[in-house]
């Protein structure tokens, strides 16, 4: 009977995982130093992790890196700011994460 209700589980774990994102998903493999730095990018970015960007710090480096019109910045419950930009005159979903990494979509 356990093995039962735990293969169920891990069945309905595994439909879960499948679901489509809208927005980059945060991954858990942060194996980089914790800030990236202008020449660097985590490629598993964005990295869920305890953030400490304030939004005025997080909406300028997302400036910085050459997006305009920032626009619904959030943090997330897994650490990383989401907002909506554009960049070359086109919209863009972005997020930040807690090394610096921004992903645009």
């Amino acid at each position: 009977m356990r093995a039962m209700i735990f293969a169920a589980a891990l069945a309905g774990a595994s439909v879960t995982a499948a679901v489509a994102q809208t927005t980059p998903t945060p991954s858990i493999d942060g194996n980089t130093p914790a800030v990236a730095t202008p020449d660097t990018k985590n490629p598993t970015a964005p990295v869920a992790g305890a953030n400490s960007f304030t939004e005025a710090q997080a909406k300028e480096r997302i400036e910085k890196a050459g997006y305009s019109g920032v626009s619904g910045l959030k943090l997330d419950d897994k650490g990383v700011w989401q907002a909506s930009a554009t960049k070359d005159g086109k919209p863009v979903k972005i997020s930040l994460d807690y090394q610096g990494n921004i992903v645009a979509m």
